[in-house]
């Protein structure tokens, strides 16, 4: 673990090599787990907002799943979080043809139907990050369905910061990321 301003970080984040492989996991973390994806408490606001905008991309299990339990919810820890459709989807994951799982806000922000493109939990994705008090710690998180994308990673050696460049950016600032390249490039030598 390292220090960066007010976030402590995993030193895996570097060490560890990631690429998403939609091909071959189809999607799995929106729709595979227990609870949806962890939003910030502005990110509400903004998912009340576009609702309207992006209904008309969701499946209809999904448009139920967010009108019976809003577009976003607590969870029983206390957590901000997406609906889920049956304890299972994503309220807000649709399917292309190939089944593969996408996000209705996402497809919307390409189309430019909004300017969001997506929970930046969701972007960051494998990195998670847990605010406290007085630091966040940014750890990265390992999960068997993304065995695929470690192993693209390590074939193209793209490592996780680097994977998730532009929603560290989103997150932290520009300022913060050069700094954590700085830290990468001296681990490396």
């Amino acid at each position: 673990m390292f220090q960066l301003g007010k976030t402590i970080v995993s030193e895996e984040i570097i060490e560890k090599d990631f690429v998403c492989n939609l091909s071959a996991c189809k999607g799995a973390c929106c729709i595979d787990g227990d609870a949806g994806a962890p939003l910030e408490k502005e990110e509400t606001q903004i998912l009340e907002e576009i609702y309207p905008k992006i209904k008309s991309f969701l499946r209809k299990e999904g448009i139920a799943a967010i009108e019976e339990q809003g577009t976003w919810i607590t969870s029983d820890f206390g957590e901000l979080e997406t609906p889920l459709i049956n304890g299972a989807d994503c309220a807000y994951v649709i399917f292309d043809k190939n089944n593969t799982a996408l996000c209705a806000i996402e497809e919307a922000y390409n189309q430019g139907i909004v300017d969001w493109k997506k929970p930046v939990s969701c972007h960051l994705y494998p990195i998670r990050v847990k605010d406290y008090n007085e630091f966040s710690a940014v750890n990265y998180n390992k999960w068997e369905i993304c065995d695929d994308a470690c192993s693209l990673g390590k074939e193209l050696q793209v490592p996780v910061y680097k994977f998730v460049k532009q929603a560290l950016i989103r997150k932290f600032g520009e300022d913060w990321y050069t700094e954590l390249e700085k830290v990468a490039e001296a681990k490396k030598k």
